[in-house]
């Protein structure tokens, strides 16, 4: 874990509470827009690990997520996922044989292509994603409630906005 959460999760609200600049020349206490959300990204990735070690699933890193975050409930091919995740081939293969030594996916072959692997969760895999889902909402809504609901939703709102305008 990196920070111990920044001092729990009132790092991520900081991050939120950030002063904009009001002028076309940044102040001295702006933050530019990518440490803020990687700030905030960190934070919220450091409680989902130590909740999930908490659960049992202390071997997840957040190398594995490239697997976890774009794997398909029926599987996935190894080019899918690094397509996904916006990573090399081998460097999603090295999660998936990780996650596959650990027990939480298995390759098996793709029906439409016997030369082709199909990469799985197995039950493990699909418990701990289930986990991770709860976690995420849980601090979701904990945001939320700190800065305000439609504050909040009107920020995601924005974000999906934002992300789907760059990819």
């Amino acid at each position: 874990m990196r920070s111990g959460f920044l001092t729990s999760y009132s790092s991520v609200n900081s991050v939120l509470e950030q002063p904009r600049p009001t002028s076309a020349q940044p102040s001295d206490s702006y933050v530019p827009l990518p440490a803020l959300l990687g700030e905030l990204k960190e934070a919220v990735l450091d409680e989902l690990h130590a909740r999930l070690t908490t659960l049992g699933f202390a071997e997840i890193r957040a190398a594995h997520g490239c697997v976890f975050a774009h794997v398909d409930d029926t599987g996935s091919r190894l080019t899918a996922l690094a397509d996904r995740a916006r990573l090399t081939k081998q460097s999603v293969g090295e999660a998936v044989a990780d996650l596959e030594r650990l027990g939480y996916v298995e390759r098996v072959p793709d029906p439409d292509d016997g030369r082709a692997k199909i990469i799985r969760l197995t039950t493990r895999g699909a418990e701990a994603r289930a986990a991770a889902i709860e976690i995420f909402a849980d601090i979701e809504h904990r945001l939320a409630s700190a800065i305000g609901e439609e504050r909040f939703a009107r920020f995601r709102e924005t974000l999906t906005d934002l992300y789907e305008r760059t990819r």
